[in-house]
Parts: C-alpha cells; sequence; structure tokens
C-alpha cells in the first residue's frame, strides 16, 4: 500500500485533509484476519476507508478523493489478488463493504458511519466485531472504529439478538442440508460456526455494558463471558478447548489439501493422513474424539439459541397409526376395516422400489415419522387428492430421510404441511421438486410475513457472501434456493389471505429486480476480473452505464408465480476498450456481459431454472444485438419501432443495473411516448394487433372463458390503457409516468380521458380477473372459467371496449 499511494500521488496529485495534511487510506481487517486467525489458505475481507473528502492536489490532474481511493484500492487488491507465474498473494474478497459488490469500493468515514447508523443489519454487526485497522492510517482507522461502536455494541441490553441469532442458525441449517455440508467441521452440526455464534450473540447482548467482552479472539471472549457471569465456567473451557481442536483441524485439512476447505476427508488414506498429523492414536480415534468434541459445542449452541417452540412435541395418539403401519411394511395383512385412500397411499409406498433400497437409519426415521403423517391427515379430513400429493413428496424424500426427521420435530410444521398441500397443487409440486423448502415451514411467522425490498436484498447478501465469488455454480444453485424459498413465502400468503392481489405482485416482482441486480453484480464482477471494465473516471462509472429494462409483467409489476421475464439490456457511453489485460473492444464487452447474465438466469441446475428469458422485444427482435447502445435504443423506437413495440414500451421500466443507464432509458421512453400521433392511424394499428392476437391465442375451449386472452378479458383492458396512453402522452405526459396499468388508469381517469366511473371500475375488474388467475395458478389449473361465470365483468368491459376503440369521442 505505501508504495501503490506514492506512485498514485505522483500520478493524480495528493489528498489532503482540511489541516492541509495528507489523507492517507484506511485498510480495515475483517473476518480471520480483523481476529488474528488466519488459516494457512484463508483468503482475506477487507473493507477501503478514508478520513475526509476533497480533491487531491500537486498531480498532473485533479481527482476527487473518493475516485483516488477507488482507484488505488483496485490497484491494491490486484497487487495481492492477481495469480502470476510466482502464485498469488492473497485472494481478496471486498463484499463485506457497505452495500456489498454493488457499493464504492472505498468510503469516506462519514459515508461509513451513515450508512451503519440507517442502513446496518444485524449481520453486519457481527462482522464488526472483528473488524480491525491492518494497514495504512491505523490512527485514522482507530477513530473510526471508535465511531462505529455504538452500532455494534448498544447501551440497552439487546435481546433481539437471539432472535436474529435464530435467523442466521436457520439460514445455515438450510444451506448445510442443500449442500450437503454435514461433514464441514466449520458450518456443520457443532462446528465452529456455532462457536463463534455463541460468542459474539452474548458479545451483541451484553457488550455494550460490559467492555471486557468488547474483542475480537473466541479465546479472549471466552474467559471473560464466563468471569462475567454470562456462560458457565464448564462451559467456558469446553467451548475453549473445542475451538482450539477444531481449528487445528482445519489447518491440517488446508495442509493437506493445500486450498481452503474445512470439509472432513471421504475415504480411509484421508484419514490416515489426518490422524498422522493430527498425532491421534488411529482414524477411529480421531473420528471419535470429533464427534464428541461436536456434539458437545452441538448441544451448548441449542442452549443458547433455543427458541420457545423448539421443544414442541405433536400430543396426538397416533398408536393405531403405528400398528398398522408396521404391519404393512412387514407384509402382514390389515383388518376389514382399514381401508380408504390413507391405506391405500401407505400400501402404494411401501411396494415401491425407493421403499425397499432404504437405509436402516431412514426406515427408523420413516417408522416415526409415517403414524405422525397419518394421524394429521385423518385429524384434517384430507381428501384423497390432498393425499396423493403429500405421498409424492414422502416417496421423493425417502433417500434423504433428514427431511422426515425436520418434520417429525416440527409437528407444526407438518400440519401446516398438510393444509399448504390441500390448498394448492403449484404449492405442492415445488415442495415436491425441492424439498429444502421444508425448511421454511419451521417458522409460520416468516412464512405469512413476506418482507420489504431491503430485507430481500439483506437476506440475498447474505446468502451469496457464503458462496465464494468464482464459485458460479454455487451462486447459481444459492440465486435459485433463495427464488423458490420466497415465491413459497408469496404463495403460502395468497392462500392464507394475508397478502391481497397487488402485494403479492409487488412482492414477486420486487424479488425478481432483487435477483436481477445480484446477476447483474456478479456477471459484472466476473467480466472485470478477466477483461477489466469499460474506460472511464473509474470503474463505479463504467458500471453504471449498463441496465437491464423489464417489459410485460414484469415492467408492469404484475409477476405471477410462473412468469418468464421480458428483458432488454442497454448500455450508456464509454471508451472503446476495456482496462484489463486481456482488452476486449467495449462492445463485445456488452454484448458478453450480456450473455453472462441469460446463462445465470435461465441455465438449468439441480434446482431448475432461475427465471424463463425472452429478449425479443429488443430492437429487431431476435435479429437485433442482445445489448443496444441507448443512443441506437432512441433512433430505433424513434424511426423504425412499430405500434406494437410502442405499446409494449407502456409497460417497459428499467429494474436493475446503473442508476445513470435507468434513468437516461426512462428518459428516452417518456420521449418516444410522448410524441404525437395520428389518431385513426394509432387506433386502427392497435385494433389490428388486438384481433391478431384474438386469432392466435384466443382460447377455443367450448363452454368456458379465457380469463386473459378471450373478448372481455384482461388483453381488451391492456389495449385500451396502452391505445389511450400513447393518443394523449403529448398533451398530459404524466399518463405514461408510471408502466403499470393500475396508476396509468388512474391518471386516465384524472383527466377525463375515461370518465372517472370507467376507470374506477376497469381498475376493479382488472383485479378481479388477476387475482382468479393467481388463484388458479396455485391449483396448476389453467386461466379458464366455465361460460358465464363474470358475463357483467364481460359485458361492461366490452362496453368500454367499443366506446374506446370502435366509436371514440375523444378526451372527455
Amino acid at each position: 500500500l505505501d508504495w501503490l499511494w506514492q506512485d498514485a500521488c505522483r500520478q493524480w496529485g495528493t489528498p489532503t485533509g482540511p489541516d492541509g495534511e495528507p489523507v492517507r487510506m484506511v485498510v480495515i481487517g475483517m473476518g480471520k484476519l480483523g481476529a488474528g486467525e488466519l488459516n494457512v489458505s484463508s483468503d482475506i475481507d477487507l473493507m477501503f476507508a478514508y478520513e475526509h473528502g476533497g480533491q487531491t492536489r500537486g498531480g498532473a490532474r485533479t481527482l476527487e478523493h473518493s475516485a483516488f481511493f477507488t482507484r488505488l484500492g483496485q490497484r491494491l487488491i490486484q497487487a495481492l489478488d492477481q495469480t502470476t507465474a510466482d502464485g498469488q498473494v492473497f485472494r481478496v474478497d471486498m463484499r463485506l463493504r457497505p452495500y456489498g459488490q454493488s457499493g464504492a469500493l472505498a468510503l469516506s468515514f462519514d459515508a461509513m458511519e451513515q450508512y451503519y447508523q440507517s442502513q446496518g443489519r444485524e449481520w453486519e454487526r457481527y462482522a464488526m466485531i472483528k473488524a480491525r485497522p491492518v494497514a495504512g492510517d491505523i490512527g485514522a482507522g482507530a477513530r473510526l472504529m471508535d465511531a462505529l461502536t455504538p452500532f455494534v455494541y448498544r447501551k440497552y441490553i439487546d435481546f433481539g439478538v437471539l432472535e436474529s441469532l435464530r435467523d442466521m442458525k436457520r439460514m445455515i441449517q438450510r444451506e448445510v442440508a442443500r449442500r450437503n455440508l454435514e461433514n464441514n467441521i466449520k458450518l456443520g452440526r457443532g462446528g465452529i460456526r456455532e462457536i463463534e455464534f455463541i460468542v459474539q450473540a452474548m458479545q451483541l447482548l451484553r457488550g455494550g455494558q460490559l467492555p471486557a467482552l468488547r474483542q475480537r479472539q473466541v479465546l479472549r471472549v471466552l474467559p471473560a463471558l464466563a468471569e462475567a457471569g454470562l456462560l458457565p465456567q464448564e462451559d467456558a473451557k469446553v467451548l475453549a478447548e473445542a475451538y482450539r481442536y477444531l481449528r487445528k483441524l482445519e489447518h491440517a485439512l488446508q495442509g493437506m489439501d493445500d486450498r481452503q476447505t474445512q470439509t472432513l476427508p471421504q475415504d480411509e488414506l484421508g484419514w490416515q493422513r489426518l490422524a498422522r498429523i493430527m498425532g491421534a492414536d488411529s482414524p477411529e480415534a480421531l473420528r471419535q474424539r470429533t464427534q464428541s468434541i461436536r456434539n458437545a459445542v452441538a448441544e451448548r449452541f441449542e442452549v443458547v439459541v433455543a427458541s420457545e417452540h423448539d421443544g414442541e412435541r405433536e400430543g396426538a395418539d397416533a398408536l393405531h397409526w403405528r400398528d398398522l403401519w408396521l404391519r404393512i411394511r412387514q407384509g402382514g395383512g390389515s383388518d376389514a376395516e382399514d381401508s380408504g385412500p390413507l391405506v391405500e397411499a401407505l400400501r402404494k409406498l411401501v411396494a415401491g422400489s425407493r421403499f425397499r433400497h432404504m437405509h436402516p437409519q431412514a426406515l427408523e426415521r420413516l417408522d416415526r415419522f409415517i403414524p405422525l403423517l397419518c394421524a394429521v391427515l385423518e385429524d384434517g379430513q384430507a381428501t384423497e387428492i390432498t393425499i396423493q400429493r403429500v405421498f409424492r413428496l414422502v416417496e421423493a424424500v425417502l433417500r434423504r430421510s433428514a427431511y422426515l426427521a425436520l418434520l417429525v420435530e416440527n409437528p407444526g410444521a407438518l400440519k401446516l404441511l398438510v393444509e399448504l398441500f390441500a390448498a394448492s397443487d403449484w404449492v405442492a409440486s415445488q415442495i415436491t421438486a425441492t424439498p429444502a423448502l421444508l425448511d421454511e415451514l419451521l417458522n409460520e411467522a416468516t412464512l405469512t410475513r413476506p418482507p420489504e425490498r431491503s430485507e430481500l436484498e439483506n437476506e440475498l447478501r447474505q446468502q451469496l457472501l457464503r458462496v465464494p465469488e468464482d464459485d458460479l455454480e454455487g451462486i447459481m444453485e444459492t440465486l435459485r434456493q433463495f427464488r423458490h424459498a420466497h415465491v413459497l413465502r408469496v404463495a403460502v400468503s395468497e392462500i392464507r389471505g394475508t397478502l391481497p392481489l397487488m402485494k403479492v405482485s409487488d412482492y414477486l416482482t420486487w424479488l425478481a429486480e432483487v435477483i436481477l441486480q445480484a446477476v447483474f453484480d456478479v456477471a459484472w464482477q466476473d467480466m472485470v476480473r478477466r477483461h477489466g471494465w469499460p474506460e472511464a473516471e473509474s470503474e463505479q462509472v463504467a458500471r453504471e452505464q449498463f441496465a437491464m429494462v423489464g417489459y410485460g409483467k414484469l415492467g408492469g409489476i404484475e409477476l405471477s408465480y410462473s412468469s418468464d421475464l421480458d428483458l432488454v439490456f442497454v448500455h450508456g457511453e464509454t471508451g472503446s476498450r476495456t482496462t484489463g489485460e486481456r482488452s476486449l473492444d467495449t462492445a463485445v464487452f456488452w454484448a458478453r456481459l450480456g450473455q453472462k447474465m441469460v446463462h445465470l438466469l435461465s441455465t438449468r441446475t439441480h434446482s431448475g431454472i432461475l427465471y424463463e428469458v425472452d429478449m425479443r422485444l429488443r430492437p429487431s427482435g431476435n435479429a437485433g444485438l442482445l445489448v443496444t447502445s441507448l443512443e441506437a435504443f432512441r433512433k430505433y423506437q424513434l424511426n423504425q419501432a412499430w405500434t406494437w413495440e410502442h405499446q409494449a414500451l407502456v409497460r417497459a421500466r428499467a429494474v436493475a443495473g446503473g442508476q445513470v443507464a435507468s434513468a437516461r432509458f426512462e428518459a428516452v421512453r417518456r420521449e418516444v411516448l410522448c410524441q404525437p400521433r395520428d389518431p385513426e392511424v394509432l387506433r386502427q394499428a392497435v385494433l389490428d394487433m388486438r384481433e391478431r392476437m384474438y386469432r392466435e391465442l384466443a382460447d377455443r375451449h367450448a363452454g368456458e372463458f379465457d380469463l386473459k386472452h378471450d373478448a372481455g378479458g384482461i388483453v381488451d383492458i391492456e389495449f385500451m390503457v396502452q391505445y389511450l396512453a400513447l393518443r394523449w402522452a403529448h398533451v398530459y405526459p404524466d399518463v405514461v409516468e408510471y408502466s403499470d396499468n393500475i396508476r396509468i388508469l388512474e391518471a386516465l381517469g384524472r383527466h377525463g380521458l375515461l370518465s372517472q366511473e370507467d376507470a374506477n371500475a376497469l381498475i376493479d375488474l382488472y383485479q378481479t380477473l388477476r387475482a382468479r388467475i393467481h388463484l388458479l395458478a396455485l391449483d396448476r389449473k389453467p386461466a379458464r372459467v366455465p361460460e358465464g361465470t363474470l358475463d357483467d365483468a364481460r359485458k361492461f368491459i366490452r362496453s368500454v371496449w367499443q366506446r374506446v376503440m370502435v366509436a371514440p369521442q375523444g378526451a372527455g
């Protein structure tokens, strides 16, 4: 850093503070580096900060301090992280900084304080416990740490810490199950992370009152906890010994493999090597000691984080079902009265090949689970369809019996499972395809209260932080699991009636936007690592020149459970080449960035695809460039686009990427939509397109009404809205300010372009039709109802269609 600092000052001048003294960068070490606990193969987690804003002095050119320290930080990362013929110094991870990958690389002290005071999350408090200035201006770094102390250590006893710890515990348990990490001595049960959680929870709980707890190293905090009476002396001793042992074991594993790993060997040779390194008498002795120590840690962890629900057990008498089940599975007969769909489902399960190949431990779990399940199904008077759905899941998890154990241990979750499977075939199919979602049922309060957008961003950032930046497959799996979990939450909320239709669509749209922003961040980082960024003042400036535009349901904030994403990618102006050693033409960079994002979204992994992506609405459709410059997009829309493309643009908006390019797109959209148009030419073009869609897409199921495509359905309302918006936007620009049909209808009524009565009625009917489509989708049924079901609604929509589209009367 010293060398790079001097070189940077020669190029760009010296950053100076109000007193005229040089401002140096502060490098803050996080995680194991901050705590002085590095392994032989650890990466290093860093943050960069500087004390004062301003401009550099004395150089060939002047830079803002933010740009200076960003460039300096980039050079430092490159010097440490880049692999050369001589290898690599350290892998550098910057994702713990404010706002993560999308945040500025270096922040002023004021910006750091403001972020943590207004937006800092509970998990960031855990992370900041270990933060320590490790390079640069150490004195200034100490002042920053003092300023951030109130964020980390609250003056009052902070009992909310334990609930946040439970949430983090649940998240890690999901990850352990999903990635099969039971043999991981860091993340698995009774591992290093559980010891750290115990210590850090106590630190955050009481550190505001007890300064002795404000230390970074686990082995120094444990005696302080015992001294303060917050942990029994014996527990502190056991945990300290376990921590030393597991960290030594971690060193040994990394030394054996020469890589960052915490996974125990899978073969006997590996155990023999590990036993030799650890000085154990035999591999078996090492295995037993390791398991004993992990059990001791797990027991104490459960005591610290146990919630009031952890000890509940199902009290219903299931003896009848236990006896019947054992007779069936052992091949015996059953009494004459033992018949019906549930008994038939049990017989079918036993006859299946998956049951015959079950492991003894799994069979033991099944024997405990089946009587409880049958009692719940019987108590809830489950229908034959519900029983079939539930047993499809049971068969799917026979070889992953940890899920059976989960439901045995959590009878409330089992009851909720049966309720959801009875209500929705879609939910049943999702959970059966992705059994990891069963973990979501453990916390019913969270399940039926979907988080706000900021909470979504925070949760996804936490999950992605646990995946190495270069593990693309792991990132893709994490994104898919995250989406599955949250779509399930919104479906449960809709089934329970705790979330109205508009909120359902808002939530599903927010979810897509948060995921798209994460996909952009991941793709951008990967491209920049390989090729640098398009020439600009800084990486952040270049990054701001790309935007993802959503059309259709995404643009209109109307996503449903299985909606695909209509996307268009646009970019602003930058230099002609990228800055890296493997430099690319900028146009090639943008195109590859777009391809990488489509790959991340639509490639099928173990957990399926993230979203179906449709790029056909870009200029010139499939024949056009995957990523279009904003100027080319503007010229195309003004000079070449068809009317239907302008109709589509009404429902378009920037949904992810950089704010600069997003704002520029919105300006282009307004300019295009607010052009004066010949009313008659426009009306005829819209009518022609509606007629063509009706011929191609309208359902021909006799005796049924297609809620979307048939006359009097949703598409009629959408086309009227688009026609009126394009017809009048040059006079009333606010009719195209928003991209969703509801707010456009409100604006049309406000200006008298529709009567207020018609506008309000169309809003109500639009919501009614969409709500019915949602509920049908939850039961995996097509968007059709029996003819005559919504006759009054259809007649009204067609009457407005006649007035607006067939015999328009003008404004008001």
